[in-house]
């Protein structure tokens, strides 16, 4: 070990940044340099050397040798020792003042090169890291989960192990660059690419040293020293960043360092930008939004357009997206009474004058408007816009307010109001009842204009004695009530209804209620000479010729004037006082003197009565006759109470008269609710046609009986020829017709009551004369003796027995035993026998049925059971009471064992319903619950499951468990593909199509969709020709037997050649390898000898030299070390093609030995076809012999790989 200075002092390439970027109507950038210049106090690391005083360190002797032979054209100021105790993880920080473009970094080691390292970026200043990219000796252990396999893409993270190996073990180099040159980037503007090199911070972490294994066995202090990070040379190439808006960049505020070639960090920002990377728009220039800048787009701030009435604004996104991304800036703080996005509209109030300019500080006028009937107090519109129906400081007026000021009401309304929010009020006026429809009423008063007959504020009255208003001309019509049969004109304003006296209506009160009607002058006369009224006065008021009419509560005067032949005249004047109640009114006129009627002359009486006009009401005209009277019919002779208006004739019942229908037509009788009914008396029987009014009895001729004189007398029959009844006394009438003794008596029975009746209980002759005499039936009592159970009985005089006809439930000739279906003791007096309680499940002419002593039931029909038969029996169910029991329906397999016996199951008594298993539904148990299946197995039916997403459904077959599967699907549960589909059931099935006419059968393989193909077709649906068979499908046939040897061969030469041809295409690919061209490396050898004559030359301007120098270097050195390692691949694919093209060779001429004994073989057999048939038919070939085999060689240049065609012509004989 040996002792040194370390002291740290970080090398920097005093190297001028590169020209910047100008703009040309797209982003611009500023120059490029070294980040590291003038930053020198930014850079720092976790652990150093020397920094505080001089320490020691170990170097490996072999390479301190090999370094002092090194020589670099950089300048640089020490050696950098970065590590002095054991630390593997090492961390060195860059930290910069503002954003930066970071392009590549350069590192040159004195020491082995990390065996594992990481570059890092922080955009935020530290405040989160991403990895650039991550250097290792062995990736895939060191960095497992980073990719190792290559870039793809531009900002790929990605693991490499090229600047990672052991050697060189001094000055080895690392080199990164941001933009890798093996991947084409469209747009190097993009805002993507941007982002990946933009910078604030910078760290590389050495996690990884590389030692030569003593470490492992030693861990002393001068082993370990030995082994630590040393740096030659550090670049960190970049610029300021200023999103593609400045070309060049000026020191940061505050940042007083100003060493030459410093990269700054302030960008001059140009596009209308402002701020330290040009990362917002300049003030007043928010029209549109920031954006970086791009190559064909500047993205230049737009100033905002305020007309010159705002000097502030800022941007709005929504504005933006609303103008189609066409305009987004805002004004704030508009002046001269303006507002708006652009100041381009009037403030409330305030409308824009047509006639000035946008610009001019007078533009917003003020509005004349009137506010009282105007909206928002006198707002106008602001400017005009036709489609929105807009004109500039046209008022807005209230809803019921016109006018240019809206000042005025509209028609149809009055009183303008400021209170009223609309303004004005409606008339209100009826339409029916006005004159004027335009302005029906006053606009200050509200009074409305009304038509003649109309009257009222809102003209929606009539007058008095008018009615129903309308759009007549006068407005309302006339009452037009009865002068006689209303009290007054006046009537209902509605309708038009009088005011009608009793027993009249009608809307005038000129109709008769029904039930009265109109008396005829006539209606009080009496005829004198029909009556005796001899010896009473002519005011006597037990004179007929009253009558009731209806009283009047005021006092009639009237006259009569009587005139008579051969007389004079007189009138008196009568006056008649008319209370509430119905009064006498005199109806006769007393002469003035003694008059004498002569028999033989005719006299004529004449009344006049004088009436006024309609139209007039006379105070001395009065109601003389109120002629309307009751109808008065008869309820019981009469169809209703209802009469003609005209006479008062009520409608009759049938054979009823009169006119109040009050009495029976003649020949009729018993006036009542049905009419009267006609007598009907005998022609022969009675005297006349009439019979009694009341009872209706005819009067009947001698030997003749009854209402209708149509009978015999008692005891006879016959009529009219009546005879005497013939009953061996034992009945007293017989039927008037035919004789028949009627009532017989003493147990008789019969037409002349010549037997003892079959039901009576006795038996002999009661034929008078005969002897006999009544005796009882012994059954096996007499009758009435509470022993007797027979309806009768009859002697056999042959056998000398008394027969008994026995009631029901007995039997015997005595019926003293039950009848079958019956029990009890009919032996013992008082006892009796009564049916057997079997509720009707017997049969009653069983004997066995029923015990007859106890009647116990003991063989019960209808499947039923009990002691009463009342039950249904086990198995069976129902309503035994009702002789409806039937068989349990209940299914074994769906039923719980424990209720089935011998393949019989039990069931609920009275419903019938079966006990199921578990999921299982049904009266019967004949069915698995919804979405179950397998019935009939095990303990119930089991869940379907079928599969959500691929069934249509949950529910499935009860029997098999069969889900219904959309299209596709297939499976119990649906979680399989369907028959004649493939593919995974997770995600979809496919339809196999499969060619019926090429496929063995439909279904293809569920995995891989393939058919399975027949002999000689082919592809994944089996349509198409196999190789080896020619043909068009499904017409395929084998190829000539030749195929088979030489086809084998072809396909290795195919696939050869097209692995040359991939790799070729990939060499050439972009015109050669990157790098690797000879014009590349002209170029190349170019600009080292300018950098030759450059340093030949010396003089004053070496300084400037050496510095353009580090620059280029740093460039050229990068895509140098790119360019080799791309040549190193180039040179391994050119080795491997040439292996391949050498076997490709042999394979090709053992191919044309083949070939030439294959067309050999073929000329033979062609010629023995040809010996053999004379006639025979010889194929065409082309201008080469039959069957050879030619291979052409393409010329070539020195450097290329030949390029080998084989040309086969084949001849087959048919």
């Amino acid at each position: 070990s040996r002792r040194a200075g370390c002291r740290l002092a970080w090398p920097t390439l005093p190297s001028l940044p590169s020209s910047a970027h100008v703009c040309t109507g797209g982003s611009c950038y500023p120059a490029t340099g070294n980040l590291l210049i003038g930053r020198a106090v930014n850079l720092t690391a976790t652990s150093t050397c020397g920094l505080d005083g001089t320490e020691n360190y170990c170097i490996v002797s072999h390479l301190q040798v090999g370094a002092r032979t090194h020589t670099h054209i950089h300048v640089h100021a020490h050696t950098h020792t970065l590590t002095h105790t054991w630390l593997e993880s090492v961390s060195l920080r860059l930290n910069l003042e503002a954003e930066f473009h970071f392009t590549h970094l350069i590192m040159k080691f004195k020491t082995f090169r990390p065996a594992a390292m990481l570059i890092e970026r922080s955009s935020d200043f530290g405040r989160s890291w991403r990895p650039y990219r991550y250097f290792a000796y062995n990736c895939t252990k060191t960095f497992p989960a980073v990719p190792a396999n290559g870039l793809l893409r531009i900002n790929d993270v990605v693991c490499e192990d090229r600047y990672s190996d052991i050697e060189p073990s001094t000055e080895g180099e690392v080199i990164y660059k941001v933009l890798d040159p093996a991947i084409h980037v469209k747009d190097p503007y993009s805002l993507e690419i941007q982002e990946l090199l933009r910078i604030t911070n910078l760290r590389i972490n050495l996690t990884k040293l590389h030692t030569l294994g003593d470490n492992l066995l030693d861990r002393r202090p001068d082993v370990l020293q030995k082994y630590y990070y040393a740096l030659y040379e550090l670049v960190v190439r970049g610029s300021c960043f200023c999103y593609g808006h400045a070309s060049e960049c000026a020191p940061v505020p505050g940042v007083d360092t100003r060493e030459h070639g410093m990269i700054h960090g302030r960008c001059v920002c140009k596009h209308n930008t402002e701020g330290l990377n040009c990362e917002r728009c300049r003030h007043f220039h928010n029209d549109l939004p920031w954006s970086p800048a791009e190559s064909q787009n500047p993205h230049t701030c737009r100033e905002c357009e305020c007309n010159g009435h705002s000097s502030q604004c800022h941007f709005d996104m929504a504005v933006f997206l609303a103008t189609g991304n066409v305009s987004g800036g805002v004004c704030d703080g508009c002046l001269h009474n303006t507002m708006g996005r652009s100041c381009d509209l009037c403030e409330p109030f305030y409308y824009r004058d047509p006639r000035r300019d946008v610009r001019d500080p007078q533009v917003c006028t003020v509005c004349d408007c009137d506010p009282v009937g105007s909206l928002e107090g006198g707002v106008c519109d602001g400017h005009s816009d036709l489609d929105a129906g807009m004109i500039a400081g046209q008022c807005r007026c209230k809803a019921n307010v016109k006018g240019t000021r809206c000042d005025d009401c509209k028609e149809g309304y009055y009183g303008l109001s400021q209170e009223d929010p609309l303004g004005c009020q409606p008339c209100n006026c009826d339409p029916r009842g006005i004159i004027r429809v335009g302005a029906p009423c006053d606009q200050i008063s509200g009074d409305c204009s009304c038509k003649r007959y109309v009257t009222g504020r809102h003209c929606d009255q009539c007058l008095a004695e008018y009615w129903g208003l309308s759009n007549d001309l006068a407005g309302c019509r006339s009452c037009d009530c009865d002068f006689g049969g209303a009290f007054t004109n006046r009537c209902m304003v509605e309708n038009g209804q009088c005011d009608c006296r009793r027993h009249l209506i009608g809307r005038q009160c000129s109709e008769v209620q029904p039930g009265y009607f109109c008396a005829p002058l006539d209606f009080s006369k009496y005829e004198a000479e029909g009556s005796d009224v001899t010896g009473h006065a002519p005011d006597d008021s037990t004179l007929p010729v009253r009558t009731a009419l209806r009283a009047h509560a005021h006092t009639h005067r009237h006259t009569h004037t009587h005139t008579h032949t051969r007389t004079q005249t007189h009138t008196h004047r009568h006056r008649h006082t008319h209370t509430d109640t119905d009064i006498h009114i005199d109806t006769y006129v007393q002469m003035p003197r003694a008059f004498c009627f002569e028999p033989a002359n005719r006299y004529t009486i004449a009344m006049r009565f004088q009436r006024h006009g309609v139209s007039h009401r006379h105070l001395t005209a009065f109601i003389l006759v109120d002629s309307v009277t009751p109808c008065q019919c008869d309820p019981q002779g009469s169809v209703s109470a209802d009469c003609e208006k005209v006479g008062g004739q009520c409608l009759c019942k049938p054979n009823v008269i009169g006119r109040r229908c009050d009495q029976c037509a003649p020949g009729t009788y018993g006036f009542g609710q049905q009419g009267c009914s006609a007598c009907d008396c005998h022609s022969q029987g009675a005297d006349s046609s009439r019979c009694d009014p009341a009872t209706g009895q005819c009067v009947c001729r001698p030997g003749a009986t009854g209402r209708q004189c149509s009978d015999c007398q008692a005891g006879h029959w016959g009529f009219p020829a009546c005879s005497p009844c013939q009953c061996n006394g034992h009945a007293d009438a017989c039927h008037a017709h035919t004789g028949e003794c009627l009532r017989c008596q003493d147990h008789t029975d019969g037409h002349f009551c010549e037997r003892y009746g079959v039901r009576g209980g006795y038996f002999g002759t009661p034929v008078l004369g005969s002897g006999e005499r009544c005796r009882p039936c012994p059954c096996p009592g007499a009758p009435g003796s509470g022993h007797f159970h027979a309806h009768s009985c009859l002697a056999d005089h042959a056998s000398n027995h008394i027969l008994c006809s026995c009631l029901p439930g007995y039997t015997g000739t005595s019926c003293d035993v039950c009848a079958p279906g019956y029990y009890g003791d009919p032996e013992r007096p008082g006892g009796a026998c009564r049916p057997c309680e079997c509720s009707g499940n017997i049969d009653p002419l069983d004997p066995g049925s029923c015990d007859p002593r106890t009647g116990q039931c003991l063989r019960c029909l209808g499947n039923t059971d009990g002691p009463a038969c009342s039950r249904c029996q086990q198995g069976y169910y129902g309503n035994a009471l009702s002789q409806d029991c039937r068989r349990c329906t209940c299914v074994t397999a769906g039923t719980l064992e424990s209720h089935c016996d011998g393949g019989v199951c039990r069931c609920d008594g009275v419903t019938g319903a079966c006990p199921c298993r578990e999921h299982v539904v049904g009266h019967s148990c004949d069915q698995c619950a919804p979405n179950h299946w397998n019935y009939g197995r095990g303990a119930g039916c089991e869940a379907c499951g079928c599969q959500p997403t691929h069934a249509l459904g949950p529910h499935c077959n009860m029997f098999t468990g069969q889900c219904q599967c959309r299209q596709g699907f297939g499976g119990r549960q649906c979680t399989e593909c369907e028959e004649l589909y493939w593919g995974d059931p997770q995600k979809h099935c496919k339809e196999c199509n499969c060619d019926p006419q090429g496929s063995d059968t439909p279904q293809c393989d569920w995995q891989t969709g393939a058919c399975a193909c027949r002999e000689g077709v082919s592809g994944q649906h089996c349509n198409s020709c196999s190789r080896g068979y020619t043909g068009v499908f499904p017409r395929c046939e084998p190829c000539h037997a030749c195929f088979v040897q030489w086809d084998g061969e072809l396909q290795k030469i195919k696939k050869h050649l097209e692995e040359i041809r991939h790799r070729v295409a990939e060499i050439l690919k972009n015109g050669g390898p990157p790098g690797g061209s000879d014009e590349r490396v002209r170029q190349l050898e170019a600009k080292l000898k300018q950098v030759q004559d450059l340093i030949g030359r010396g003089g004053a301007d070496s300084d400037r030299v050496q510095e353009l120098i580090g620059q280029r270097i740093d460039d050229l050195r990068a895509e140098v070390a790119l360019t080799d390692g791309r040549l190193m691949g180039v040179v391994r694919d050119l080795n491997s093609t040439a292996v391949l093209d050498a076997g490709l060779r042999l394979t090709l001429e053992g191919l044309e030995r083949d070939l030439s004994e294959v067309n050999a073989t073929l000329n033979a057999k062609r010629q023995d076809v040809v010996d053999i048939l004379p006639g025979g038919f010889t194929g065409r070939t082309s201008q080469h012999a039959p069957g050879q085999a030619r291979t052409v060689c393409t010329h070539h240049s020195p450097g290329q790989t030949p390029t080998i065609r084989p040309i086969i012509h084949l001849s087959v004989l048919c």
